[in-house]
């Protein structure tokens, strides 16, 4: 039995991965925003849930429940930062406090819930994290400027962290979904829209997601089940595209970029100094 901490669980990924787990055994601290939302989970498993009212802009708040957690159960193995949204329109759309929001929820959020946990882990001698980015994490998409900011940022610091962690026994995974039937799309924020964008590829991207005719192909059942089992690999997977989208959209950026660089070896090398 492992005792997870999730942030974010009231709908989505979050969700179904707390019910998996209290499904087969495991405990589940779950933070939520609004204190009932795990009121039926909590009933049906009242000694295996631990629930948290937490937003994660709060970062007294995410030390708070964090110590807390640790200190009645003693341990935690897994830490799941689930916790965000996407703010979806053109880049002149956003208001500054949209913007703001939205590092301060998806990077600020998630880099303060580990930070909270580390001591924690180390001390124990164990740990592992999982950080939800998104194919958005490689990848982009017209309309998602500011989510993918936050989701190459925080991608950033997690490749970082885990050259950090490695020799202290905490291995972290960088979790990058495709597109999923989840709430995720329900929960987007959005901006009045521009004329001045309406002709260019932020335009076709909003009217086709108001459309509906983005492909939805992600199985959530099987990408959560993914992420659970990825906690039994040892050493720690960096990275966990799930879905085919995912990694057709990823590998096509990824090829681009080396290509583009490949097209720059020599100007990059003729830059560097000569020996004197």
């Amino acid at each position: 039995m492992k005792t997870w901490l999730i942030t974010g669980t009231s709908t989505g990924l979050g969700r179904v991965l707390t019910e998996k787990l209290l499904a087969k055994g495991d405990r589940v601290v779950a933070t939520v925003r609004k204190p009932d939302a795990l009121d039926k989970l909590k009933k049906t498993y009242p000694e295996n849930l631990w629930v948290a009212v937490l937003d994660v802009t709060d970062t007294a708040a995410i030390k708070t429940v964090i110590n807390q957690a640790f200190t009645d159960l003693g341990q935690i193995d897994v830490v799941v930062n689930n916790a965000g949204y996407a703010l979806f329109c053109s880049v002149e759309e956003a208001s500054d406090e949209q913007i703001v929001h939205q590092i301060n929820t998806n990077v600020i959020g998630s880099i303060q819930v580990i930070r909270a946990a580390l001591p924690y882990f180390r001390k124990q001698g164990h740990g592992r994290i999982l950080q939800l980015s998104s194919a958005g994490g490689q990848t982009t998409y017209p309309n998602f400027g500011y989510y993918h900011t936050t989701k190459w940022a925080v991608e950033g610091f997690c490749d970082t962290i885990t050259k950090e962690l490695a020799p202290l026994n905490i291995g972290v995974t960088i979790v990058e979904p495709g597109a999923h039937h989840t709430s995720f799309g329900a929960g987007m924020t959005t901006a009045p829209a521009m004329e001045a964008y309406e002709n260019t590829p932020a335009g076709d991207v909003r009217r086709a997601i108001a459309a509906g005719t983005f492909p939805i192909k992600g199985d959530v059942d099987k990408s959560v089940q993914a992420m659970i089992d990825s906690v039994e690999t040892s050493p720690a997977p960096l990275r966990l595209a799930l879905g085919g989208d995912a990694y057709r959209d990823m590998r096509t950026a990824l090829v681009s970029r080396l290509e583009a660089l490949d097209a720059q070896k020599d100007l990059a090398l003729a830059s560097e100094r000569g020996d004197e």
